[in-house]
């Protein structure tokens, strides 16, 4: 496993994190397996295990603190987020600082915890200064209940700039790192917010690597959807509005590339984004621990240049600019 610094903070982090955004699995049969995932994780060298307090109405908060609580604590980077509503109250919800001050303790308290590494705005919060939610989480910093914070992609690029802004003015601690979805069908980042990323330093953890699974080839044109998988269950149908002819086509392409480097699609898809270096990691899940096996084979891989060529030739993207006359 490699390790990256998350942007130009000290705090090392691997190339490829955990994320657990899960169901409730307790008592299932799942259940055994989600914990030989984060054993096998932790024994491949994954330092990096990334929540959110909204998952599963907290059960992933709590079944990560289990399985995590017999690991040395100083060899782990741990993460939740603050957003989204945890309860009914008018004030269970949003980037208030009553409500991260709240919610912070509550994922302490959940993940069984002193502190916290990373902890992340789930969203942005229309309803509150931005100014309220940075004192709240540099003061957070301050407390010693986390030691870094972040944002996600939805405060744009825009926002960061203003949140610098702030931060620079009032004298907080700093905005260290953003958590984005990032893959090669979803390259929506690289118009801007990679940008400033690399000017203020911010460290980039992506997710969603594989685009709701598109990018592991599994979903093949004409053919039932696999037993078991998203597709088949997913309640937002995310995947399923990714699988039109033309990403059938691009998989296609795709795998014949993945085929010649002797690689799976999976691995190919979170190695392509590692090659850029303002990536500090990528979060992918694992519901079993041969799904893990094979994103720890994308730590370290390098893509050939006359790859990387064809694949760019693939996915046709262009960064958006506007020309005049």
């Amino acid at each position: 496993m490699n390790y990256r610094n998350v942007g130009k903070s000290g705090l090392k982090i691997s190339e490829i994190a955990l994320g657990s955004w899960m169901t409730d699995l307790k008592g299932t049969d799942q259940e055994e397996v989600a914990r030989e995932t984060v054993k096998l994780a932790y024994e491949s060298g994954v330092n990096f295990f990334d929540c959110a307090d909204a998952y599963s109405g907290g059960a992933a908060e709590r079944f990560l603190g289990e399985a995590l609580k017999d690991y040395p604590r100083n060899e782990l980077v741990i993460s939740s987020k603050v957003y989204f509503p945890t309860g009914k109250g008018i004030n269970d919800r949003g980037l208030s600082r009553k409500h991260i001050m709240e919610n912070c303790d509550a994922s302490l308290k959940n993940m069984q915890l002193d502190y916290l590494d990373l902890y992340y705005c789930h969203r942005y919060d229309e309803s509150t200064p931005m100014e309220e939610t940075l004192r709240a989480l540099s003061d957070l910093v301050s407390k010693g209940k986390i030691l870094y914070y972040g944002v996600s992609e939805e405060w744009g690029s825009a926002r960061l700039e203003e949140a610098e802004r702030i931060i620079d003015h009032l004298g907080l601690y700093p905005l260290t790192v953003i958590q984005p979805q990032y893959n090669m069908v979803d390259r929506y980042i690289e118009h801007e917010i990679i940008g400033t990323c690399r000017k203020y330093g911010i460290g980039i953890t992506s997710f969603s690597p594989l685009a709701q699974g598109l990018l592991t080839g599994k979903y093949k044109k004409g053919q039932p959807y696999p037993e078991g998988s998203r597709a088949t269950h997913q309640s937002d149908k995310q995947i399923n509005a990714l699988l039109t002819d033309d990403n059938y086509r691009l998989v296609e392409e795709l795998s014949k590339i993945a085929g010649e480097l002797g690689v799976p699609l999976s691995v190919l898809s979170l190695a392509w984004i590692l090659q850029k270096e303002e990536i500090s990691c990528v979060i992918a899940g694992a519901s079993r621990p041969s799904q893990l096996e094979n994103n720890v084979m994308a730590s370290g891989l390098k893509i050939p240049a006359d790859a990387m060529e064809r694949i760019e030739k693939c996915l046709a993207f262009k960064r958006f600019e506007r020309h005049v006359g």
